[in-house]
């Protein structure tokens, strides 16, 4: 069977063991939600802004050690993530 590249994604993030993405929907990214709401076994974090996103991707990882992974859309969904992705890089958190 043939994968497509969103399956692959979601595919990669189930052998790695990803329990949680955290994210916000857009046009970029729809096809990565819809493989993503094909499975069960990594569950998606819907949050209001994606800031928010990055930072409870943050803390989550922080709290458990483990990666923590966001999904948000190009163009302005991504300049949104950009706060929360320098505080977790210079704190050395584990964030995708």
């Amino acid at each position: 069977m043939e994968l497509s590249g969103s399956e692959i994604v979601v595919q990669f993030l189930k052998d790695e063991g990803v329990e949680y993405v955290f994210g916000y929907p857009g046009g970029a990214v729809l096809h990565v939600y819809d493989a993503l709401f094909q499975q069960e076994d990594v569950k998606h974090i819907l949050v209001r802004h994606e800031q928010g996103a990055t930072h409870a991707a943050d803390g989550y990882a922080r709290a458990t050690g483990k990666p923590g992974v966001v999904l948000v859309t190009s163009g302005p969904g991504a300049t949104n993530a950009v706060t929360g992705i320098a505080t977790a890089h210079l704190d050395s958190i584990p964030l995708v």
